[in-house]
Formats: C-alpha cells, sequence, structure tokens
C-alpha cells in the first residue's frame, strides 16, 4: 500500500493539474466509427461525430486493403513476434518491411521500433554513446536540437546523460542561431548532433533543411566525426511534399538519420528510421528500445507494408491531393471568420489560436456539443498564453464536413 504522506502529495499534484484545466487522463471513450455521407465518423454513445484531431492524414486506418493484410499477416506469423528480434529471430514481415519503407526515402536500409516515441529515446542515446563501458563510440558529443522538439527528442536527450554544456538549443527555425552556437563550440567536440522536427506538431510549420545543411556543411570540418543531422519527420512523411517523402522532399534537402512513423499519415502503427546501412546496423548493435522491446505485431507490419504501397501508388496521390485541397479550402473559409492561425501552416494541422486555456476548453466542449471532436493544446505542451485548437484534416474529410466545422466555430461565444 502507499505510504500516506506519497498518497496525499499525488492527489494534491492531481487537483493542481485540475485546477489548470490542463488535465488529460479523461479521455473520450470511442465505441466505434460509422461511415456516414463520405466521411467516417467515431461513434461515441450512440452519435456520430465528425473527427478533426486525429493524424490519420490520408485516411487509412479503415482502409479494407490494409485490414486484409493485417488479418493475413496474423494468420501467417500469429498475433505477436514471440520474443525481441534477435532472441527469438526476425519474421520475415520485419524484413519485408524495412526494405518497402527504406526503398520509399531512397535510404540503404531500415530499422522498426514499436513506436515513434521509443525510437528517439533510443536512437539519440545511442549516438551519443556506446552500448557499454567497452564500446570505442565516445561520448564527447554535441547536441543542438531546435526548441519547439517534440516531447520525444527532448526525453532522448535527457536519457543520454550529457552535461548541460553538451545539449544546446538553438531558437525556434532560426539557422542564424544555429550557426553561432556550432562556431561557438568548434574544436570542443568530437562531434555534433544537429536534430529537429520536419513538421513541428503543435504548429505545422516545418524545417528549412536546406538552409540547416548549408550551416552543418559551414561547420563540418571543425568537428573530428563531423556533424550528424537528424531529422524527426512522424508528421510529415506520407502526407507532405509532392509525392509524400516529407520534409526532405519539400526542402529537397537530405537527412543523415530520418526518424518516421507508421502511426500517422500511414494509418497503422509503429517507428521507424532510415539512413545509411553503416549507421543502421550500428543502431541494431546498440539501440536499447531495439534490442530489448518487442516489434510490433506481425499484423501491425502487414498492415504497414500494404500502406507504404498505397502510399507510393496512384491512389495514394489521389488521397494526397486531396488531402491538400481540404487544407487550401479550410484555409480560405478560416480567412472569413475572426480567428487565426497560431502559425502559418501548408501542412495538415491547422493550429487555430485562442490564447485563453478556459476559452478554449470551452470552445472544446462547445464542439463537442455539437458532435465534432476536436483537441485543445494547452500549456505547458504550448507556452502559457498560446492555448489553441490543433485542427487536423483528412483526405476522408469532405468540403461539407469542413462546412459543418465553420459552422459550429461561428457559433461560439464566449462567456
Amino acid at each position: 500500500m502507499l505510504n500516506t504522506n506519497f498518497q496525499d502529495l499525488l492527489q494534491k499534484e492531481l487537483e493542481r493539474i485540475d485546477s489548470l484545466g490542463i488535465q488529460k487522463r479523461n479521455e473520450r471513450i470511442i465505441e466505434g466509427f460509422n461511415k456516414e455521407h463520405g466521411s467516417t465518423k467515431a461513434k461515441i454513445k450512440k452519435k456520430n461525430f465528425l473527427v478533426f484531431n486525429s493524424n490519420d492524414y490520408l485516411g487509412l486506418r479503415h482502409n479494407s486493403l490494409i485490414a486484409n493484410a493485417e488479418h493475413k499477416a496474423t494468420k501467417k506469423y500469429g498475433t505477436g513476434p514471440g520474443a525481441v528480434r534477435f532472441i527469438s529471430g526476425t519474421l520475415k514481415i520485419y524484413k519485408d518491411l524495412e526494405s518497402e519503407i527504406s526503398k520509399f526515402h531512397k535510404k540503404e536500409s531500415a530499422m522498426l521500433f514499436s513506436s515513434g516515441f521509443a525510437t528517439n529515446l533510443g536512437v539519440i542515446q545511442a549516438l551519443v554513446k556506446g552500448p557499454s563501458k567497452d564500446s570505442l563510440i565516445n561520448s564527447n558529443t554535441l547536441i543542438v536540437s531546435d526548441e519547439l522538439n517534440h516531447r520525444s527528442i527532448i526525453d532522448g536527450i535527457r536519457v543520454s546523460g550529457l552535461s548541460k554544456e553538451s545539449r544546446l538549443i538553438f531558437k525556434h527555425k532560426d539557422t542564424k542561431h544555429l550557426d553561432k552556437l556550432l562556431d561557438e563550440n568548434k574544436n570542443k567536440f568530437d562531434r555534433v548532433i544537429v536534430i529537429t522536427d520536419g513538421i513541428f506538431s503543435m504548429l505545422g510549420n516545418f524545417q528549412d533543411l536546406k538552409e540547416t545543411r548549408k550551416v552543418i556543411d559551414k561547420h563540418k570540418q571543425s568537428y573530428s566525426q563531423g556533424i550528424l543531422l537528424v531529422v524527426d519527420d512522424c508528421h510529415g512523411v506520407g502526407c507532405f511534399g509532392k509525392t509524400g517523402r516529407g520534409v526532405e522532399e519539400h526542402t529537397k534537402a537530405k537527412a543523415d538519420l530520418l526518424v518516421g512513423t507508421f502511426g500517422k499519415a500511414f494509418g497503422v502503427d509503429g517507428g521507424y528510421i532510415v539512413a545509411d546501412k553503416l549507421i543502421v546496423d550500428y543502431l541494431k548493435e546498440s539501440t536499447a528500445t531495439y534490442i530489448y522491446s518487442n516489434p510490433v505485431s506481425p499484423g501491425c507490419a502487414g498492415a504497414s507494408l500494404q500502406a507504404v504501397k498505397i502510399v507510393n501508388s496512384a491512389s495514394g496521390q489521389k488521397r494526397l491531393s486531396k488531402l491538400n485541397d481540404n487544407i487550401s479550402y479550410f484555409k480560405k473559409k478560416l480567412k472569413n471568420t475572426s480567428y487565426k492561425l497560431a502559425q502559418d501552416s501548408s501542412h495538415a494541422i491547422q493550429p487555430i489560436l485562442i490564447g485563453d486555456s478556459k476559452k478554449t476548453k470551452e470552445l472544446v466542449n462547445h464542439f463537442f456539443k455539437n458532435e465534432i471532436l476536436v483537441t485543445n493544446i494547452s500549456y505547458p505542451i504550448v507556452p502559457k498564453g498560446q492555448d489553441e485548437i490543433r485542427v487536423q484534416l483528412s483526405s476522408s474529410h469532405t468540403k461539407k464536413d469542413i462546412d459543418a466545422f465553420f459552422e459550429v466555430l461561428n457559433m461560439f461565444q464566449y462567456n
């Protein structure tokens, strides 16, 4: 039984969180989904809700081809992997998926993880130092991270064990500041890891990798082991860029190591990296969240494999085109309201700035009463006073769905 003093402390902390209106534990329970008037709606207490808070940017999570592929893989390989890959062996479906996703990104090799979060948590630490005290990989490493990077990157840097002097933050998308930090620290470290989101998940804006690469090329000779550019493009892959190759494609620049996920635009689950074979081979020997954690289920891998094939087809291009049409239509409709975006975005994430946490929460409840699901993003996820409704569009939305969203938004009156 918990110590009474600790119980009291936990209770007070929950009360503090509740008083700020930022609690996350009271999730909506979705009982299923219904196809209605061309769009997929979530079923909650016998009512059908429009979904504007999902990462399913291409509308693939209800795709019958993907569901059938999941069933086929489960029937062939079983419901689970049996153990971690180096112990029980690697199922062929995992190798097939790694081959397909590396080809999709035009990279030499790929590596699967249980989630995008686990990917960053493990990979960052492994790039900073070797897996044991006998490793030849020393920890004389500098990490320079964009200030608005995802929590998984922040935690990955924390668990890497680097000193404060070895963990620097550059101002959001500010390559001049990045340039300054790399210049100030030249010849102090053996190697540098510059790490950034591709698409920033709270704002929908993107890092200019071409400009980032120019700064890195300028300074890479000042570090004996060079500078590695790591990009987490989990929100960009599949739904951004001309053919869905994400921020690399959009900015015409390459990461040295790209982190992706099957849990967003691909509509399934699990994380991955793509990079040169040498880097991937090293990470398979050193990344704790890969070595000591089960991969996704065989069914999930089979579904992901089918999803990549769809995104890489004419059907996928059609979905991407529809998504971009929906983004343009949404932005056009927003201009006719009194609201504005927290950041101009050409991505499916359209963050409507509200500013006040209470007002933001009331607006979410207003949408819910009118059978639309949206999510409020508040401190500490975003800075105080920058509370927003993060609208997430999908190719599965119709113009009628978007019209309904704005009809409800314009009805809102803050008390």
